[in-house]
């Protein structure tokens, strides 16, 4: 078979936080579940009616494209996107075409084409019989589109993207991007080419509410184009939707051009200067943007050393990262990775297993403090505490609360480094366990391991197990 190059272009829709609409004092509410309610004669579109632009929609884009290192328009202007459709209250959709508010930049390596700003339509329910329902509540909404190059040519890269864009949008507070609630859509345009350096017929995979139905929906696009080509067929430009149960995409409509959508300028708003605005002035825009993930990242490889993996759980739960951060800060930096494995590993597992996956910010709804984590830390490091008796210790912090020395030594885990303690429980357990003293013997080294391990079950965990190993190796090869 020939082999064929894939080309993915986005497009990635997410309502913003904001506390109205786009161009009304309807309320922004994406949690509220009663039909038509935050609607209005402007967002419904009645006669005579006349919109006004959210400012604070206008600056979360521009913060957006600051983030990425686009070009911020200096001028801009909403157009009228027609079409008709139940969802489309007006018969048409104020978006921008000609004079977005953002051109170029890059994110995860791709590079974008534009940025803008739009409203929302309203959301269609087909679950009630043989008829449709429409609720207006989303109706205009302020919603971002942002538009990459065709430059991702796998289904994973795809995803990649859309993760790292969701983030980007939560630290700037743009939004929440929920795709489960419908605040974050993705779109792929997607085409097979036999030559790299050409495009072939594009087609558009609409409203995926998932990252993972993107991927999946690029693969099976991909294998359905190839199998076409193949067989003497040629794609179609049309406009596909997914069905996730099935794993594959289905026909919807013929894709339309621009010009189908006959856009013109809006004729009832103006046109914006953005250079007139002082507070979307390049200095106060670059001034707000927070500590952006990419640069996290890289803040704590250098900072803490820990391992990859750590990093990229505290980048995706800053409230777990900020845990990290509080208790850190009363330790050297060599002492970080242990920090990290516990908190990572011990205390996330805790909370997952009591609250559920993706509850990684209760973390401060325990009773643990990062302050007394450190403490831990340091009590392991010492050589106080083993590794054992630390996660028991932890165990009990997180559910009661206290200080870690404290509760140690009423739970007797205090490490016990005295040779003659030490050596009884040598001699407790290689009595115990002949058979295995005797595998050692022979050369099989796990033995010992199960021997050291048996120690400090006796101990319950307070044997230093340095010290236990040697006092147990000495004791068989004296025998």
């Amino acid at each position: 078979m020939t082999t064929y190059t894939l080309t993915v272009g986005l497009e990635i829709h997410a309502e913003l936080k904001t506390r109205t609409k786009m161009f009304c004092d309807s309320k922004n509410d994406p949690d509220e579940k009663r039909p038509n309610v935050n609607v209005c004669p402007i967002c419904m579109g009645h006669p005579g009616t006349l919109p006004v632009i959210n400012k604070e929609a206008v600056r979360h884009v521009l913060r957006v494209g600051t983030a990425i290192g686009g070009t911020i328009a200096d001028f801009t202007e909403f157009d009228r996107k027609n079409y008709f459709y139940p969802d489309i209250p007006k018969g048409y959709q104020i978006s921008q075409y000609a004079y977005p508010l953002v051109r170029g930049g890059t994110l995860a390596g791709v590079a974008i084409t534009r940025v803008h700003l739009e409203e929302d339509t309203a959301s269609s329910g087909h679950d009630e019989g043989d008829y449709s329902l429409v609720d207006f509540n989303r109706a205009g909404v302020p919603l971002m589109e942002l538009v990459t190059e065709p430059v991702i040519h796998s289904p994973e890269e795809a995803g990649a993207f859309g993760r790292e864009l969701q983030l980007v949008l939560r630290y700037l507070g743009a939004s929440d991007a929920n795709m489960e609630k419908g605040e974050m859509r993705v779109e792929a345009n997607i085409s097979v080419s036999k030559d790299p350096k050409q495009l072939g017929t594009k087609v558009e995979v609409k409203n995926l509410n998932s990252f993972r139905s993107a991927e999946r929906a690029i693969a099976y696009e991909y294998e359905r184009q190839v199998t076409l080509l193949e067989s003497g067929g040629s794609v179609v430009q049309e406009t596909r939707g997914w069905d996730d149960g099935a794993g594959k995409t289905f026909s919807q409509r013929k894709k339309e051009d621009s010009h189908d959508y006959r856009y013109f300028p809006d004729p009832d708003l103006p046109k914006l200067k953005i250079s007139e605005i002082p507070e979307f002035s390049a200095r106060a825009l670059q001034e707000s943007i927070p500590e952006l993930p990419s640069q996290k990242r890289v803040r704590y490889a250098n900072a803490y050393r820990i391992k990859e993996q750590d990093v990229e759980t505290y980048v995706r739960n800053p409230e777990l990262a900020r845990f990290f951060e509080v208790a850190v800060q009363s330790l050297d930096a060599s002492s970080a990775s242990v920090l990290s494995n516990y908190l990572s590993s011990d205390v996330l597992g805790i909370i997952k297993k009591k609250y559920g996956e993706g509850e990684e910010a209760r973390v401060w709804d325990t009773q643990l403090s990062p302050e007394s984590l450190a403490r831990l830390v340091t009590l392991v490091n010492d050589k106080t505490l083993s590794s054992r008796g630390a996660k028991d210790v932890l165990a009990i912090l997180i559910e009661e609360g206290g200080d870690p020395k404290s509760v140690a030594e009423s739970r007797g885990l205090i490490q016990k480094s005295d040779p003659e303690a030490i050596a009884r429980i040598a001699q407790e357990v290689t009595r115990e366990h002949p058979t295995v003293v005797a595998e050692f013997k022979k050369g099989k080294e796990a033995s010992l391991m199960f021997l050291v391990g048996q120690g400090m079950k006796k101990s319950k965990g307070s044997a230093n197990p340095a010290l236990l190993t040697e006092a147990i190796k000495t004791l068989i090869s004296s025998s």
